[in-house]
């Protein structure tokens, strides 16, 4: 069966089939051969090859797939050996070339090979014709006519095979013709042939100059043309001498070659330098030196050998171990001794870059003005924001008075919206209205018109005016009968305050709180005075405020109110207030309603923090946990040295002092309330009620119920535990029961003071008062037996008692200060002798009297001190 029968049977699809019975086998694709492989100095090997044959198929004349015989390849074969420079013999390299560029190629492909081959053997031809043989003395085998001759008998024998040649290419060419119009119109990339002829024309010659290469010792001929084909010498004419000769190749000995003894000196030479050890130098780094520094941690920064670090510091007369702790300036004499490079760096660089840079003009937005009401106890502040609230805070006010700081927003019917901070006016509560009056835009000054200017509200000035913000004075109570609003802007003149109505710049409005009168003038006047401030903030920016109070509610953990200055903060972001961090779990607005967000001048309460931080305290949004961690170590290791530091100082100073004028006596005390600013203003208070004989000292002061180590703490101490609008817990009150630790528990800040000065003044030492009784002249002394000297005496006045104490006077002196051990009226021991009565006197422990001399009578009192 033909390969065409079995393609048309194929295309039929007709079953795998025998016409007649034979084997089934499968043509061999691999065949072996040998190859001459050339080396360095004329060396050269016989190499075993593997030649790998691939089926191919190709479409024949009829336009079916058939395989490609040797027939097919037998005119690129015999072009092939045309030009062929070793002449025609065919060695197996050259069999292996012809087989390995048997590929799978189309009619026209093949076509177009063939005419190049052509090409290239009519141009060879021409080149041979023109080019003369090369001298014979270079080719060291056998005569010149020898040689001649040989190369016409190979000539002559090459001319039937390049007949046959042109044979097979003009066929070749003929049929290339035919199926070129057919296939035209399916060939649409004509370059891609161009290409194959292209690589088929190189690899050939590419070929062809191997195997010249090879059959001449490795070496590539000189051409001067890369055009011009060269021809190759024939096998049995030897390899053509190039370049230097060689003694062996004359001779015909081939000696085994030796190292020379130059070449083996340099590589002895390379070899010791290589061995030889290489200077390192020193590389110079930048040591980041902070306020406290181990040895270990140090020697690491400098890449140095801690056991050279420490002798360095012995050098200085430090004695260190590894793991001891340096201060910068000695860590800074190290790491200039070692050649390095100082950089000296702060533990309060980790809050650099914490409030970020400042806002451009363009990214600003207008927001609500933070109005703070200030003025004195009961003048009517929080009945004022309850008005503007229409709220009803003030009655459920302990004592009927604020003792908290707070902050709401209220949208007006205008539909502006404006912040209002609530201090206490109680004069306790210093702090609470200087924190107020540092975080607000305004000032609302409020002043009763039947009580008019107090204390307290005079304070108010002074902190308004060292916070700079502008201020409205609220005349209040203006429906009481004895309000008297013009006298209360006469008493403003005093301190340096002219309202509008007297010609000044500081506006004032007269309300009535109760009756809710003149509210809308008041709210007019804070617009007004806002819209001349312009206030405006960036919202598009992490959160930045201020801690306007904290407190611990149970069940809720830490709940701080904020308010916020710039940016916005926003449910899950990580925020560090003071020395505490937390992530925010919540925002409450001041209606106590959950929101997402605070914008700025918005108060709001946040839960989330990990423990109740000072009021007062900055907050700020940082990027993660670890830098938030960071900040409130450095923060608490900072306040934690701070108190130490003060600690340590006031008992330095008070050591001099307690050894002249006797120890001070102190009331520990334990102080928990439900709010930091309340806490706050109790320590204040009873730090201004010490004196130089007592005093109060805190202990210990948080915000929170009161617990176990409270009750520990104030046991080992012999502390008052003092409970601010909280309790103890179960355990915390049986612990106390037991160890008989005084608790007690107030809701009013006048309370706690005073009880607290009660206790203060009861430590007091009593006053001592003298009583003058009467005097005594001494007319007689007698001696008695077994009692020593007796001074007959004439009360001259007042009278005198036994027991009391008694002056010796003489010539106007004191010689003697003591107690008068006996006083007799005649011969009977008696109480008291009234004046123009004699009587008889002993001192007690003193026996020099004379006759002439005074004695003065007096009582002792002791008059209970108050502070």
């Amino acid at each position: 069966m033909t390969d065409i029968e079995e393609q048309e049977e194929q295309k039929g699809k007709r079953r795998l089939g025998l016409s007649r019975p034979r084997k089934l086998e499968i043509r061999k694709t691999v065949e072996f051969g040998q190859v001459r492989q050339s080396f360095s100095h004329g060396r050269s090997k016989m190499v075993a090859v593997e030649i790998r044959k691939k089926r191919t198929y190709a479409p024949d004349a009829g336009g079916a797939m058939a395989e490609v015989k040797e027939q097919i390849t037998g005119a690129a074969d015999a072009a092939a050996t045309a030009f062929s420079p070793a002449g025609g013999e065919r060695k197996e390299a050259d069999v292996s070339l012809h087989q390995g560029a048997a590929v799978s190629l189309t009619t026209e492909e093949k076509a177009a090979r063939a005419r190049a081959l052509e090409d290239s053997r009519k141009s060879q031809v021409a080149a041979r014709a023109q080019t003369p043989f090369p001298p014979v003395a270079d080719f060291p085998g056998p005569s010149a006519a020898d040689g001649t001759a040989e190369v016409g008998r190979e000539a002559e024998e090459g001319l039937p095979k390049e007949a046959d040649a042109e044979e097979a290419a003009r066929r070749a060419e003929e049929e290339a013709r035919k199926q070129a119009d057919e296939e035209a119109r399916r060939r649409e990339e004509q370059a891609k042939a161009s290409a194959s002829v292209a690589a088929a024309k190189l690899v050939a010659r590419e070929e062809a100059e191997g195997e010249a290469e090879r059959r001449g010792g490795g070496k590539r001929p000189f051409r001067a043309d890369a055009r011009r084909p060269t021809l190759a010498p024939r096998r049995h004419e030897g390899r053509r001498r190039s370049g230097r000769g060689r003694i062996d190749e004359v001779t015909g000995e081939r000696e085994e070659r030796v190292r020379s003894l130059a070449s083996a000196r340099r590589a002895w030479e390379k070899q010791r330098l290589q061995q030889k050890p290489k200077e390192e130098k020193k590389v110079i780094r930048d040591v980041v030196i902070p306020e406290t520094i181990t040895v270990q941690e140090l020697a690491n920064r400098m890449a140095e050998r801690g056991t050279d670090v420490v002798r360095a510091l012995m050098k200085m007369d430090v004695m260190t171990s590894m793991s001891q702790t340096i201060d910068a300036d000695t860590a800074e004499l190290v790491v200039s001794e070692f050649g390095h490079n100082v950089k000296r760096v702060s533990d309060a660089d980790v809050e650099i870059g914490l409030k970020g840079d400042a806002d451009d003009e363009a990214s600003l937005v207008p927001r609500p003005p933070v109005v703070t009401v200030m003025g004195h106890v009961d003048h009517g502040k929080t009945l004022l924001l309850d008005a503007l609230r229409e709220t009803d805070v003030a009655s459920h006010e302990a004592g009927g008075i604020t003792q908290h700081i707070g902050a709401y927003e209220v949208t007006l019917k205008s539909g502006a919206t404006i912040t209002f901070i609530d201090t206490p006016g109680h004069a306790a509560f210093t702090e609470m209205r200087a924190r107020g009056a540092k975080v607000t835009d305004i000032v609302i000054l409020v002043v009763a018109a039947d009580d008019g200017i107090m204390p307290q509200t005079i304070e108010a000035m002074n902190h308004a005016r060292a916070a700079g913000v502008p201020m409205i004075v609220a005349i209040n109570k203006i429906d009481k009968p004895g309000a008297d609003p013009g006298r209360v802007r006469t008493d403003l003149l005093q301190h340096d305050m002219v309202v509008e109505d007297l010609g000044g710049d500081i506006l004032c409005v007269e309300v009535s709180a109760k009756e809710r009168t003149n509210l809308d003038k008041l709210e007019e006047a804070i617009l007004l005075q806002a819209e001349l401030l312009d206030l405006k903030a960036n919202p598009d920016r992490p959160a930045e405020g201020v801690v306007v109070e904290a407190r611990m509610e149970s069940g809720r953990g830490s709940l701080v109110t904020v308010l916020i200055h710039r940016g916005t903060l926003k449910v899950g972001d990580i925020f560090v207030a003071g020395g505490e961090w937390g992530r925010v779990r919540a925002l409450l607005d001041s209606r106590g309603d959950t929101i997402e967000e605070a914008r700025p001048a918005v108060p709001v309460e946040v839960l989330g923090l990990g423990g109740t931080p000072a009021a007062g305290d900055d907050v700020n949004v940082v990027d993660g946990e670890a830098r938030a961690r960071e900040i409130t170590e450095f923060r608490r290791r900072r306040d934690r040295d701070a108190k130490v530091a003060a600690t340590t100082r006031w008992s330095v100073e008070q050591m001099f002092a307690q050894a002249e004028e006797g120890v001070t006596k102190e009331l520990p005390l334990v102080i928990k309330g439900d709010a930091d600013g309340s806490v706050e203003a109790i320590q204040g208070a009873l730090d201004k009620m010490g004196t130089d004989e007592v005093r109060t000292r805190t202990l210990h002061s948080g915000v929170g119920g009161i617990n176990e180590s409270d009750v520990t703490l104030a046991r080992a101490s012999g502390a008052l535990i003092i409970g601010f609008n909280v309790r103890a817990d179960a355990q915390a009150r049986g612990m106390a029961k037991r160890d008989n630790v005084d608790i007690r528990y107030y809701t009013i800040i006048y309370d706690v003071t005073d009880d607290l000065k009660k206790m203060l003044s009861g430590m007091l030492a009593p006053a001592i008062h003298e009583r003058m009784l009467g005097y005594a002249e001494i007319r007689e002394v007698f001696n008695v037996s077994k009692v020593g000297k007796v001074a007959g005496c004439m009360v001259t006045e007042g009278v005198v008692r036994r027991g009391a104490r008694v002056r010796l006077l003489r010539d106007l002196a004191v010689i003697h200060v003591g107690s008068l051990g006996q006083l007799k009226r005649f011969k009977d021991d008696v109480k008291e002798v009234k004046e123009g009565l004699d009587c008889g006197m002993a001192f007690e422990n003193y026996q020099d009297v004379q006759v002439g001399d005074t004695i003065e009578c007096f009582e002792i009192e002791e008059v209970a001190r108050e502070l």
